[in-house]
């Protein structure tokens, strides 16, 4: 029997770009669709400043709406810094804090306004602090697949931040592929190796970015290293604002699910459950993600 594939669904990454407000009211119903359909792990929201995304300024009052519902539904909030990170232990109801570690400096500089060294002593401090509030915390290790800025990046420098990662305590790393860099070849051979030097008590996820036509070779070459834990996005809305390309989003999860469905592979959702939240997807985007300039 096939083991099991854990669909992590990505509202927040879908969502934070978007460049119109959407209503907290229709954040909570889409949310709670969610919910319904069987995703077990939801990306919900952040706790940044609201300057700096304010899409997410609402995050607290989602939370509060749905507190009640979640039931076996694990949420992940993304914190940039211990005050994020305060605020997410204070709302309670949040399973895993979420934060992104470049491969790249000049990303880390422009996500997180953070050097590399101020970055990892950041992991340590919020991994200290999220065992003292009974959380865990999950690390995007980003740009692990290449950066568009010509800062520098290998396969054995991405293997060595996984396995310190590993070495402080981190159980949960997801390999990120920031900008769509990556190929199918990359994604199992790099995957392949981090399972490798991993202890198999880290759980090793993908949280991948691609064009619309390329998101099943990265996939399907993920699970075949042996990655069972994938992020994505209803429709693939959402993406890096820093990608060169704009048609690169979020893998598109009701793609994800139809593929994994017809092979036998057990998933936490099925093509039916998710019919509603996909509805949802589709008009929150039509509603809230046409810029001006796209008439």
């Amino acid at each position: 029997m096939s083991e099991r594939v854990t669909i992590t669904e990505c509202p927040r990454d879908a969502f934070q770009g978007l460049p119109h407000p959407i209503p907290t009211e229709i954040k909570i119903a889409y949310v709670l669709s969610l919910i319904r359909a069987g995703f077990t792990r939801i990306d919900f929201g952040s706790f940044v400043s609201p300057k700096a995304v304010p899409q997410m300024k609402d995050t607290r009052d989602v939370l509060e709406a749905i507190a009640s519902e979640l039931g076996r539904t694990e949420l992940i909030a993304i914190v940039p810094n211990l005050q994020g990170l305060e605020s997410a232990i204070g709302t309670r109801g949040i399973r895993f804090a979420g934060f992104a570690l470049s491969v790249s400096e000049t990303f880390q500089q422009r996500n997180f306004r953070q050097s590399l060294q101020q970055a990892w002593n950041m992991v340590q401090q919020l991994h200290t602090r999220c065992q003292l509030a009974g959380m865990e915390l999950l690390v995007h290790l980003s740009m692990a697949f290449g950066n568009p800025y010509g800062d520098p990046w290998s396969a054995d420098l991405v293997q060595q931040s996984a396995i310190r990662l590993g070495e402080m305590g981190i159980c949960h790393i997801s390999l990120a592929d920031t900008v769509g860099a990556a190929n199918p070849v990359q994604v199992y051979d790099l995957f392949s190796v981090c399972r490798r030097v991993l202890p198999p008590s880290v759980v090793l996820g993908a949280h991948l970015h691609s064009r619309p036509e390329s998101w099943e070779g990265v996939v399907m070459a993920a699970y075949s290293a042996g990655c069972r834990s994938f992020d994505g996005a209803l429709r693939g809305i959402g993406g890096c604002p820093f990608a060169a390309d704009h048609l690169v989003g979020n893998i598109p999860t009701e793609r994800m699910v139809q593929k994994f469905f017809q092979d036998g592979i057990l998933l936490n959702v099925t093509p039916s459950s998710i019919q509603e939240p996909l509805q949802k997807a589709g008009d929150i985007y039509a509603a809230y993600g046409k810029r001006l300039d796209q008439g």
